[in-house]
């Protein structure tokens, strides 16, 4: 039987490293200067979440040997691209928009990604308790943006900034711990057994 390509599976894997280090650079530099513009913010977030909606699509067609890392992908991708393609219509006059959509998003994740480690401790994958404990710290940042304590805008673009990190390097976490890529895996198959009803 012939091997599984394992080209989509590279595809996802790299994409989602360096989505998660674009998402980890973005953050850093919202910590670093918190007094960007809500459109520069707006426009690379938006063009941001439009590509990584679109490596988890392919993550999610991949079908690696765990399926771990892109099992709820799929419509994850879906909004991620639509709040990409929003985000971009007005990316100077949406920041309130931008807080809790991202919010939203880096909390939902979170939870995700908490199932993601429990299900990798099933499989045996060592690094399972670095992903919920990063799952964790994601999620509660997360629900720190929807909320939003602070009224400050420059506290705001920090704590969107932590945001941004988290998600980095929750992802960047998942994809190298749980993503993993056999050069002869078969194509998925459903084994039928046929009987024969002899007639009386």
């Amino acid at each position: 039987m012939k091997n599984r390509s394992t080209l989509p599976m590279w595809v996802a894997k790299t994409g989602y490293i360096v989505m998660s280090l674009v998402f980890c650079a973005a953050g850093i530099a919202c910590i670093a200067n918190p007094g960007l513009s809500a459109a520069v913010i707006g426009r690379a977030l938006g063009v941001a979440m439009i590509l990584f909606g679109a490596v988890k699509l392919v993550g999610y067609c991949s079908r690696d040997l765990y399926r771990l890392a892109f099992q709820y992908d799929l419509g994850f991708g879906l909004l991620l691209m639509a709040l990409g393609i929003l985000v971009l219509l007005r990316p100077a006059g949406v920041l309130d928009f931008i807080f809790t959509a991202l919010g939203i998003v880096v909390l939902t994740d979170g939870l995700y990604k908490v199932q993601i480690a429990v299900d990798a401790k099933r499989f045996g994958i060592s690094a399972w308790w670095l992903t919920l404990a990063l799952a964790i710290a994601a999620g509660a940042v997360g629900l720190a943006l929807v909320f939003r304590p602070w009224d400050s805008a420059r506290v705001l673009t920090i704590l969107l900034g932590a945001a941004l990190l988290a998600e980095g390097i929750l992802n960047l976490c998942v994809a190298v711990s749980t993503v993993k890529i056999v050069n002869h895996q078969q194509p998925d198959i459903i084994e039928v057994t046929a009987f024969e009803v002899e007639d009386e």
